[in-house]
């Protein structure tokens, strides 16, 4: 017997969140305003000519649109079921009480996706993630979780709406991959999968062991946003070397092969960024620049710097023995991490994708300290 005393209260606790959450992001008569005054700029007969300008504009109309449909959705959605839980009290229908409860579980499910939102207020969060995964110690052990874990972010990805472009893609000598780079393209990327930067290992009965022991593996993940171009970096041409190249390796669609490849070195701090997957040259060129760019800001805010020309050295160390999460196939089932103390029993689940549980918990323990 479904309890719509209880489903009441229930919604009446939603809409208590929701106004919360209307307070913190803004009025939804002050943001259809905004969106208004913003549109209304993109009729001006000059708008065009500044595209920086417009550039900056239109991307302010997206974000508040989505704010404005988002808390205008899950307002009219509550009051709806509000509505309809009223109804069913006094007429009772067992078919559709239980399409309310399951839209009820949906609406706090939304709810829920919107407040995670409300943590990403960082520099950068609204941008796009460029993640990068390289392999530990081990060979093609480890070369394999590489890609295990790559797929695990490409699933969450794709099951939230976001694209993925790879800029660099190396095989493994036998298995795996010895090396990815991928743009996760989309608003927020950042921010969520900012927390995944770090070492994340792996504990299983190894595929490639012909005596089926346990082994340890580890990989570090490491998440930079991508700098936008209405964020100014300077940095001196002469620092620059930038070699161009045929595509090599075993990477099979992942790769062009073309002699279209770059590979971008910042001499004074080493760093290297290259980009393969482009049709052209200079599409190639300009994605390992804005790679570099986000290197070396994200470098110079780590180094508290004034400036780019600063910047003397990368440190290399990886610590392989600190890392944030583990993964953990045998002898029992479990993904912790090390961090937030957030975990799941579900292996299989979480290396699919389903990874909002651990984003959330990381979001949420950063806005508490």
């Amino acid at each position: 017997m479904i309890d719509l005393e209880e489903n009441k209260r229930k919604l009446q606790d939603l809409k208590t969140r929701f106004t919360n959450l209307e307070n913190a992001i803004g009025k939804i008569e002050d943001l259809g305003k905004k969106l208004n005054e913003l549109e209304e700029k993109t009729l001006s007969q000059d708008f065009w000519n500044d595209t920086k300008n417009s550039n900056i504009i239109l991307k302010e109309i997206k974000e508040v649109k989505n704010k404005y449909t988002s808390l205008k959705n899950i307002e009219q959605t509550i009051s709806n079921l509000i509505e309809m839980n009223s109804f069913l009290l006094t007429d009772n229908d067992e078919e559709l009480s239980e399409e309310l409860v399951k839209n009820t579980f949906a609406l706090e499910k939304n709810l829920e996706k919107l407040e995670i939102k409300m943590y990403l207020s960082g520099k950068y969060d609204k941008n796009n993630a460029i993640i990068t995964l390289h392999p530990g110690a081990g060979g093609t052990e480890s070369q394999d979780w590489v890609q295990m874990l790559y797929r695990m972010y490409s699933r969450w990805a794709e099951n939230n709406g976001y694209e993925i472009k790879e800029t660099e893609y190396l095989d493994g000598d036998e298995a795996g991959i010895k090396s990815v780079t991928a743009l996760i393209i989309g608003e927020n990327a950042y921010g969520y999968l900012k927390g995944e930067m770090g070492v994340h290992r792996l504990v299983r009965i190894s595929p490639f062991d012909a005596g089926g022991r346990r082994h340890t593996s580890f990989a570090s993940v490491e998440v930079l946003p991508e700098i936008t171009d209405d964020i100014e970096i300077e940095i001196n041409p002469d620092d620059l070397r930038i070699d161009t190249y045929r595509s090599s390796g075993a990477g099979g669609q992942h790769i062009n092969k073309t002699s279209s490849a770059v590979r971008i070195t910042h001499i004074p701090t080493n760093i290297v960024t290259t980009c393969q997957s482009e049709r052209s040259q200079l599409q190639n060129k300009e994605t390992a620049m804005r790679m570099l760019k986000s290197k070396l800001m994200d470098l110079k805010e780590k180094e508290n710097k004034d400036t780019i020309d600063d910047l003397k050295g990368v440190q290399k160390d990886i610590a392989w023995g600190s890392q944030i999460r583990s993964y953990v196939f045998c002898p029992y089932t479990l993904v912790k991490d090390h961090r937030t103390n957030f975990e799941v029993g579900n292996v299989e689940a979480v290396m699919n994708g389903e990874i909002d549980g651990f984003i959330e918990a990381y979001l949420k323990s950063n806005v508490k300290q």
